[in-house]
């Protein structure tokens, strides 16, 4: 499997910080987008199932068309899915913008997610391309601190956008802000599939023939469906619960936010000297316990306030888990298989998400929203203990193999 060409002396970080850029702009536009319409539905009366259709719209592409997208990642020139897929966005944002009716503003929201589900596994599977395998964990970083960069100021641009503007102009800045994936594909030297550098996708990959990718995917995945709920009780909790503003909540959004930003880099050099890939699962797994613990303990909150240094913890977990996250699979899938493997990582992760965002929704028709945040931490809790035991499993079984096939060898000699 490989990382930068073996021809190429040196990462090319330009392209890294372009497609960073590019990923940054447009997160940005997305949250901005997705933030100013679910306090536009909340602020209207709509109710947590009104909520949870918007997440669930935005969400469900991603899911249904993985294998689809997938293969287009490995198959067709970077540079044209990210330029079309760009485009699309862009025009969809801007009829988004004018629509009227919860049912139409849903549908152009699941539409606009099918670019996501394009552009998503496009960019994963270009950043190991673009740097050697030591550099590969700066990268990382680079591009989680340019994706939370958009995360951070999505939320709280949308609070104070929503309050002057109405819905309109934060649709038709995220409109915008998708041409820097069309200026992404027009300059990144590094491409995948090319007409230069095409190669036949010949790796039959398949997630369930490497048990710790299949292991720490299943970890992830699990655990979002356990405490992903608490992304559609949190608007909730924070404006009626907790008596927040709408710039509040952004800026308590955006706190978690911070976090990751700072957990990406705090822990990239951790990532760097794991001794082994197991090394990086097991820490993923405890990030993940203790993200849960920090969403539990924001259950007990008197006020907004106090949300902040909890969120922050949390969000310094979620993005060390990121980068550990994306080192795995960098470093075991075959350069070939890439696009494929993060499409279905990704759908696996994002339809747990789409169970709690159904749940949520549906549970915020009969509960409070204070003991759903306490119920989406425990659930999680609870998740992460069970499949850590697989997990252990996968790892023991990965470092005895070595250890197995030397033994032969030595018999054998």
């Amino acid at each position: 499997m490989s990382f930068a060409s073996a021809e190429q002396a040196r990462s090319r970080w330009g392209d890294v910080y372009l497609a960073a850029g590019a990923r940054g702009v447009s997160t940005c536009g997305d949250f901005l987008a997705a933030t100013a319409l679910a306090l536009a539905l909340q602020s209207a009366g709509a109710g947590g199932l009104a909520v949870s259709g918007l997440m669930l719209a935005a969400v469900l592409p991603l899911v249904v068309l993985a294998p689809l997208t997938g293969r287009l990642a490995d198959r067709v020139d970077s540079r044209t899915l990210l330029v079309g897929a760009g485009v699309a966005q862009a025009g969809i944002c801007v009829v988004l913008a004018y629509a009227e009716g919860t049912a139409l503003i849903i549908a152009l929201v699941a539409l606009l997610a099918c670019g996501l589900a394009v552009t998503q596994p496009t960019l994963s599977a270009l950043l190991p391309e673009m740097v050697r395998r030591d550099d590969l964990p700066r990268a990382t970083a680079l591009n989680q601190t340019a994706g939370s960069v958009g995360v951070l100021v999505g939320p709280a641009l949308a609070g104070l956008l929503v309050g002057e503007f109405g819905t309109k102009v934060p649709l038709l800045i995220d409109g915008a802000s998708y041409l820097a994936l069309v200026a992404a594909g027009l300059l990144l030297r590094t491409t995948r599939n090319s007409r230069n550098t095409h190669k036949t996708a010949t790796v039959a990959w398949r997630l369930r023939r490497d048990p710790m990718v299949l292991a720490v995917t299943a970890a992830v995945a699990a655990t979002i469906a356990g405490v992903g709920a608490v992304s559609v009780v949190e608007i909730f909790f924070v404006r009626e619960t907790l008596g927040g503003s709408t710039t509040a909540f952004g800026l308590v959004q955006a706190t978690w936010t911070a976090g990751m930003l700072a957990g990406a880099w705090l822990l990239t050099r951790p990532a760097r000297r794991a001794a082994d890939d197991g090394a990086l699962v097991n820490g993923l797994v405890l990030m993940l316990g203790l993200c849960c613990l920090a969403v539990l303990a924001g259950a007990a909150v008197p006020a907004v306030g106090w949300l902040v240094p909890l969120w922050l913890a949390g969000g310094v977990l979620n993005g060390g888990l990121n980068v550990f996250l994306a080192m795995v699979m960098a470093r075991r899938v075959p350069a070939e298989a890439r696009g494929r493997a993060f499409a279905v990582q990704g759908a696996a992760i994002q339809g747990a998400g789409m169970f709690g965002y159904l749940a949520g929704g549906l549970l915020l028709e009969s509960f409070a929203p204070r003991p759903l945040v306490a119920a989406c931490g425990l659930a999680g809790l609870v998740v992460v203990a069970l499949v850590a035991i697989p997990v252990t499993r996968a790892v023991r079984g990965e470092r005895k193999a070595p250890r197995a096939a030397w033994a032969t060898s030595a018999a054998s000699a």
